[in-house]
């Protein structure tokens, strides 16, 4: 269980890391895929319509994560 949470707080920290190692990246990488998505699209379909924004709770899902694990952890211990 220590290995598990030691791992996920490792991992958050060096994923934040390399985030803001390459600060642009993020919004280069949005923009080329938005191009090659225009291109691929057959002509009057699509255009002239907004972007699509996907929300990651990362964070929340994180923190959920580590819960439930502790709280699966705990049961088990008990059973």
């Amino acid at each position: 269980m220590v290995a598990s949470l030691v791992v996920s707080v490792v991992l958050t920290i060096v994923l934040n890391v390399a985030i803001r190692a390459w600060p642009g990246a993020a919004e280069r990488t949005t923009r080329q895929l938005h191009d090659r998505a225009q291109r691929q699209q057959p002509d009057g379909f699509g255009r002239g319509q907004g972007r699509v924004r996907v929300i990651v709770p990362w964070r929340s899902m994180l923190l959920a994560s580590i819960g439930l694990t502790i709280v699966v952890n705990i049961l088990l211990r008990l059973a």
